[in-house]
């Protein structure tokens, strides 16, 4: 079976597209920016690039393609998203019905058509419908907040709870809502394409439990082991809580308003439907959802977060905010071999130290053993030889792939946790560098600890990735 998937570069696509391709299917992507996707994949992901709104960019997308996933939404790209999503809804349609596919899987949001839902889950119902009309049988799941890394409702729910000890919030705190972990709505995608050809219908799907808004952020805090309180003030309207989100979290105010204004709508299950349909998936409770979302270094999982961030899908040279992670990414070409390059990367520390602000290394040193931790007195096992598990000053070795990849995970003392990250690749020029270093902060400490340094991170990291470059032209 041949699946064609849309939005392969957001957040739920770029999860199904590798469970697909290990489940043996056919896999097609269609993107605006064939570039993010390249790499991402294995190399049996085929790649149309084209706009959602191009007739002819979608026949080629489509042709040969039993069935298809709708994952695209306008919100983030378009002030008047509800046109952009109905007229992206309508092409796409009408070109399945042309390619004759057999089906389409789509994932709207929850929400009773009886009450006056938002315009944001208006226009996700309004999708389904238009997808509908086509005549192209559709499995339609409606979804309320999905929990995982990268989710936009969970990172903003994340971000105001981690920053704010004492919280001022509106009275939709009080309004409950029936999340959902990213894993159940990935099992629920792929079981999709074992129905029966020709079936059509409408799933609402959520997990175990169903929580005020209030109450998933106090139950996140428990879980982070932070204390925090909730203040509801009845005057704040969703466009001042738009802004107060877009000043304590990286979500812009033009995203973030027509959000708000759904989570005053309450979006819970009310047809057991997909539970019967589908009884093979046990949908998990919200405090488990939230520890797999948190357990970012999980290298047992079949993706993980740092393969979604590492495969070019940020710009060079990024500092900022990115699923909830703060990052410094530092990418450098070089006409060096990659095995040169990862050579380099791969003998810092110990008696050779880190390439670039030596000394700034040892301070950092001494004043993590002044704290209780480890500082850089445990050096490195061998010079030239490392393993999975090793010390490497005040870091711990967490991955090693010999002549590509690197990972450090952080064993000094900071309020967080925090990975330094070196991956050599062959490209046009001859190779590249990218050096990653990512820091998951824990409270209001860890946001101000970040961001108290990272004036010494534009220092010390883009002066060690052209160091490292330079050592490694040396040699090759």
């Amino acid at each position: 079976m041949r699946v064609l998937v849309t939005g392969a570069t957001g957040y739920i696509g770029g999860r199904l597209v590798p469970r697909l391709r290990a489940l043996g299917y056919d896999v097609r992507c269609f993107a605006r920016g064939a570039e993010r996707l390249r790499g991402r994949f294995d190399p049996a992901v085929e790649i149309v690039e084209g706009d959602i709104s191009d007739g002819a960019a979608l026949d080629r997308a489509l042709a040969g393609c039993d069935a298809a996933y709708y994952l695209v939404h306008s919100m983030a790209s378009s002030h008047a998203f509800e046109d952009a999503d109905r007229n992206a809804a309508r092409g796409f349609a009408s070109a399945a019905k042309r390619a004759g596919a057999r089906r389409i899987v789509y994932v709207g949001g929850l929400g009773d058509e009886g009450d006056r839902l938002s315009a944001h889950l208006q226009s996700r119902h309004e999708v389904g419908d238009i997808l509908r009309a086509s005549g192209v049988p559709v499995i339609e799941f409606r979804a309320a907040m999905i929990i995982g890394s990268g989710s936009i409702s969970f990172e903003m729910m994340r971000y105001l709870t981690e920053r704010l000890p004492i919280m001022i919030a509106p009275r939709w705190v009080s309004t409950r809502c029936q999340t959902i972990a990213i894993a159940d709505v990935l099992a629920y995608l792929l079981a999709a394409l074992r129905l029966p050809d020709g079936q059509e219908r409408v799933y609402e799907i959520g997990g175990a439990d169903t929580l005020t808004y209030r109450e998933i952020m106090l139950r996140y805090a428990e879980i982070r082991g932070l204390h925090r309180a909730i203040v509801v003030v009845p005057f704040f309207t969703p466009r001042l809580s738009s802004y107060w989100v877009h000043l304590v979290t990286p979500v812009s105010a033009r995203l973030a308003q027509p959000l708000i204004l759904g989570l005053q709508n309450e979006v819970v299950v009310r047809d057991d439907a997909a539970l019967r349909a589908f009884p093979e998936i046990v949908p998990m409770g919200f405090d488990e959802a939230v520890r797999l979302a948190l357990d970012r270094y999980d290298t047992g999982s079949e993706t993980t977060w740092f393969d979604a961030i590492s495969r070019g899908t940020l710009p060079s040279d990024f500092t900022g905010a990115h699923e909830g992670m703060l990052m410094d990414v530092r990418v450098r070409h070089s006409r060096a071999r990659p095995e040169a390059i990862a050579s380099v990367f791969a003998s810092l520390g110990g008696a050779r130290g880190w390439l670039a602000a030596n000394a700034l290394w040892r301070i950092r040193g001494w004043l993590d053993r002044l704290a209780g931790g480890v500082g850089l007195r445990r050096g490195r096992r061998s010079a030239q030889d490392l393993r999975v598990g090793d010390a490497v000053d005040f870091w711990r070795v967490e991955a090693y792939e010999p002549g590509r990849l690197l990972r450090l995970r952080a064993e000094m003392k900071v309020p967080g946790r925090a990975w330094l990250q070196f991956e050599a690749e062959p490209d046009a020029k001859g190779s590249l560098l990218r050096q990653t270093a990512f820091f998951e902060p824990k409270g209001l400490f860890g946001y101000l600890y970040w961001y108290g340094v990272a004036i010494f991170h534009e220092w010390v990291f883009a002066k060690m990735a052209s160091r490292i470059v330079e050592e490694a032209e040396k040699i090759s």
